[in-house]
């Protein structure tokens, strides 16, 4: 069922986000928790769920910590490749479409086998070049999110290509262009969006790629109001494909450092897509995302009620507001040897107390440093 209303603010509840599927046990008990009743929207209802899903299940056949080496490596590879297409295409050269593909088939198969370690992987890798970085993870997001939606291998290894590669004409943009950290004029902006058209004359002359790759790469800036570019396309005429692609871009940019804006918090950045659902998104998919994300993403830290700081490194399908946690930081802020594996669902009790250990709120970037390469030490 789609709930619209509470009988109190939603401030009050552990629900991040004013209005959302409710499709989880768990999800149900914090309803009767907090509230006495609720109001659902039954047209809404009955849309949600099968929109757009398609029919390949995928089974997670390793565990996020068996998975995260692999995954590292394939996220490494894939920031290499990005490096030396940018350099092809500034000296004219043709990119190498087997390589592309052999990175986006690995990112891929990581992602079917578990879909949290790629993603957990990417959340806290140092970020470099915005351009390398976003190309990596916005092709991160879109594989995870191509499984979520349960699409066959072939169109999600198709994601994979298109959130690499979508962003490639910006190389033939002026450097300046690019880093300027002030607000573009309007002659800046007409300048900057003809990245887009870049982008497709560069794929269409790549022999090897797939297919209505060129075509669809000029589909993740335009929005469903028609506000859009480079074509003012509306609802749609974007197609799933490229609502997908204008999603993912956004969420992407809005949670890394750019040189005009600071990253917000993972969640902040779904409010953000949940307010523009309808009107620059398509709504459904947006609502597909969030829950694909989750409330508490995957590389989020987060407090629990005894203090400590843990970082999110799997989602729990089953029960979504008790995700996996390993803990990085005593109540004291100290760092902790060896990190603590905390599996929210079996309701481990607080060593302090006899309360359960729960997730009492999210913590913005910055507040406490971790880095891939120490979240698994021993």
């Amino acid at each position: 069922m789609y709930v619209y209303e509470l009988d109190r603010p939603w401030t009050d509840t552990p629900f991040k986000f004013q209005g959302f599927l409710l499709n989880q046990p768990d999800e149900l008990d914090a309803l009767k928790k907090y509230c006495g009743w609720v109001l659902v929207d039954p047209e809404r209802s009955e849309l949600a769920e099968p929109y757009r899903r398609g029919r390949t299940a995928y089974a997670e056949t390793t565990s996020v910590e068996q998975e995260f080496e692999a995954a590292a490596k394939a996220h490494v590879a894939s920031e290499t490749l990005v490096r030396d297409v940018i350099a092809a295409v500034r000296i004219g050269k043709a990119l190498d479409a087997e390589r592309i593909q052999a990175s986006v088939t690995t990112m891929t198969e990581s992602v079917l086998r578990n879909p949290d370690a790629l993603l957990l992987f990417a959340q806290l890798r140092e970020k470099g070049d915005y351009t390398v970085t976003h190309a990596v993870d916005v092709a991160v997001y879109m594989i995870a999110f191509g499984r979520f939606l349960q699409l066959e291998p072939g169109q999600i290894d198709f994601l994979g290509y298109l959130g690499l590669l979508q962003d490639v004409g910006k190389v033939r943009l002026p450097k300046q262009l690019l880093e300027k950290r002030d607000r573009l004029s309007v002659e800046e902006f007409e300048r900057a969006k003809l990245h887009v058209n870049y982008s497709v004359e560069i794929l269409r002359a790549t022999r090897g790629l797939p297919r209505d790759l060129a075509r669809l790469a000029a589909l993740h800036h335009e929005r469903h109001d028609g506000s859009g570019y480079p074509n003012k396309l509306r609802g749609g005429e974007i197609g799933m494909i490229g609502s997908i692609a204008a999603i993912v871009d956004t969420f992407d940019a809005l949670t890394v450092r750019r040189p005009y804006a600071e990253p917000i918090a993972p969640s902040a950045a779904l409010n953000m897509l949940y307010k523009w659902r309808g009107a620059f998104f398509d709504a459904n998919l947006v609502e597909q995302f969030i829950r694909c994300i989750g409330i508490f993403p995957v590389g989020s830290l987060v407090e629990l009620n005894s203090g400590e700081v843990a970082v999110v490194i799997a989602h729990n399908v089953a029960k979504r507001l008790q995700p996996r946690v390993m803990v990085i930081r005593d109540r004291a802020g100290n760092p902790m040897r060896p990190h603590k594996l905390l599996d929210l669902s079996r309701e481990q009790k607080v060593a302090a107390g006899g309360e359960t250990y729960r997730i009492r709120r999210t913590l913005e970037y910055g507040n406490v440093p971790i880095s891939s390469e120490e979240l698994f030490m021993k």
